[in-house]
């Protein structure tokens, strides 16, 4: 038996642009102190301004706010793109290869449902999934 993942020869994803991951069911974008910070200085306002109007406390975390109908506050809608993408959270940025969709392949199947880039574009290697998914415990 083999102690490599499913996953041993890589998956394929691309990013298609789409934003559906930053729309939809309402959720999480845990945030650090260090990303708030960057995100601060990204948008030129004061760290604290930035906590007030952009974050949220929950389950003992930071996150990102979003809107009612699951839009992140950061997200513009007209543009179907994130508005502080060079400084995204690490949560974002490892999108999909969080431990929860590459866990098996029907977890892989269903994230390749709901994201267009998933499964499609250049192979990204074992390697890089793994860092991936460790970033984030997800």
């Amino acid at each position: 038996m083999s102690d490599k993942p499913w996953y041993k020869d890589g998956l394929r994803f691309e990013c298609s642009q789409c934003g559906d991951c930053c729309t939809g069911t309402p959720g999480y974008v845990w945030v650090n102190d260090e990303e708030v910070q960057a995100i601060a200085r990204y948008l030129d306002k004061p760290v604290g301004e930035l906590r007030l109007l952009y974050t949220r406390p929950a389950r003992g975390k930071i996150s990102l706010n979003e809107y009612a109908n699951g839009d992140c506050v950061f997200f513009d809608p007209q543009r179907r793109g994130c508005t502080i993408y060079p400084v995204r959270p690490v949560q974002c940025r490892t999108w999909p290869f969080w431990q929860s969709n590459i866990e098996t392949t029907s977890d892989w199947e269903a994230t390749c449902r709901v994201c267009p880039g998933s499964g499609r574009g250049e192979l990204v290697p074992l390697e890089t999934i793994q860092e991936r998914a460790e970033r984030t415990g997800h």
